[in-house]
């Protein structure tokens, strides 16, 4: 039992320095890329957002809305969606692969009603080593199939003729 806490701690203090040097990416089609710690993350503005996951429990993410994030970047909003803007997006990645797709206009307030977060907890607790340490929390789908663990990266594209 004595050299197990030693270990465990030592585990748990390299995941913490992990985190430390986290950085979300955010790239592409914007005017100014950002690389976002997740001290710089928790500066933002927070807002929650509500999960039933695959296993029926209903969660409370909180975290930065990827609207603020986009606009933080320079990504078109509001009356620039229009036109070529339009038909641009957002390709989430995550660090095992998975990869999500929202178009800018449908996590633009001015023209739906979609409440999408980048959340760095749940239920008032950090996320786990497993699950973060950013989970991207897509409110009111039916199924969560978009809202993915370990997101690295925020990548806005356009969609080509």
């Amino acid at each position: 039992m004595k050299k197990i806490l030693p270990i465990t701690l030592l585990l748990l203090s390299g995941w913490a320095f992990c985190q430390s040097g986290f950085k979300l990416n955010v790239s592409g089609e914007v005017s100014t890329p950002l690389e976002l710690s997740l001290t710089d993350l928790s500066k933002m503005p927070r807002k929650e957002a509500s999960l039933k996951d695959k296993d029926g429990s209903v969660h409370r993410y909180t975290g930065v809305a990827v609207q603020d994030i986009l606009a933080k970047a320079g990504a078109p909003s509001g009356k620039e969606l229009h036109g070529e803007n339009i038909s641009k997006y957002v390709l989430a990645k995550c660090t095992d692969g998975y990869q999500v797709l929202f178009s800018l206009a449908e996590l633009d307030a001015s023209i739906a009603d979609k409440n999408v977060i980048v959340a760095d907890t749940m239920d008032g607790k950090p996320l786990s080593e497993s699950k973060g340490p950013l989970r991207l929390v897509a409110e009111g789908e039916k199924k969560p199939a978009r809202s993915s663990y370990q997101l690295e990266s925020l990548v806005i594209g356009q969609i080509k003729k």
